[in-house]
């Protein structure tokens, strides 16, 4: 098992997942694995290893095969005010406003309003709490899904491929505003990539996975001091080291 510094949020044991007719397709393998509080941990691997699933699997949209998983001691379950989750694509509602859009989680959570004013002047769409999501580029619309995602204040927080479809300054941008969101209350964070030096750079430990059926390849730490900016990275000779270092471990696991 891939154990956590610290005292466990998330929790899998032995995890197997198998799709289609008969459950002929397995997508996860005997896969264990626990996240710290408040630890930034990031999934690599290759694309259909079972990232996505494992996250579905944390916020209760999937239920394993064989194995088990627990957050916060619990069997995850389908809208747990314990999960937030942020998908690859913004999935911002087109007849709400970008302020109606960053409040619908507690909204539909019947919770109390959340600091979602704060957290779009944060991202820096203050400007915007009025306009429509059409009106937005497509990395204003990530920034206020990212604004939306922290306003739940939840324990815990998925995130998968969240800037993948942005082009690499939008992307840089991003990835420090969401560091310096997340600085501000450590939450713990599963993250899916395939950018390996976004991996690196918003990480504590990069979790590399095998080619499908996904396993546990290798976790590679990563001892870069925090607060973090993503571009002072470039500089730094330690970055550079950790990327190769997960990189070579990925080409490992693809074989």
């Amino acid at each position: 098992m891939s154990i956590a510094r610290g005292k466990p949020t998330i929790v899998v044991s032995g995890v197997t997942h198998s799709f289609g007719p008969a459950d002929k397709i397995r997508v996860l393998a005997d896969v264990s694995l626990s996240v710290a509080d408040g630890e930034f941990l990031t999934l690599v691997g290759p694309s259909g290893c079972g990232k996505t699933t494992l996250l579905n699997m944390m916020a209760g949209l999937l239920t394993p095969t064989h194995g088990s998983l627990t957050v916060n001691g619990k069997t995850p379950v389908c809208g747990s005010r314990d999960v937030a989750y942020m998908l690859a694509r913004d999935a911002l509602l087109p007849w709400r406003t970008v302020l109606g859009n960053a409040e619908l989680g507690t909204q539909v959570r019947h919770a109390k309003p959340g600091r979602a004013r704060e957290l779009l002047e944060h991202v820096g769409l203050g400007q915007f709490i009025d306009a429509y999501p059409k009106a937005l580029s497509q990395g204003m619309r990530q920034r206020a899904a990212l604004a939306r995602t922290f306003a739940i204040d939840a324990d815990v927080l998925l995130m998968d491929e969240p800037f993948a479809a942005l082009d690499a300054q939008t992307k840089l941008q991003l990835e420090d505003t969401l560091l310096d969101l997340w600085q501000r209350k450590r939450r713990t964070v599963v993250f899916v990539t395939h950018d390996l030096h976004e991996a690196v750079s918003v990480s504590d430990r990069v979790v590399v996975m095998s080619a499908r059926p996904g396993r546990i390849h290798s976790v590679v730490d990563i001892d870069l001091p925090r607060p973090r900016q993503v571009r002072g990275l470039q500089a730094s000779r330690e970055y550079h080291e950790l990327y190769s270092a997960v990189w070579r471990r990925l080409e490992e696991g693809l074989t």
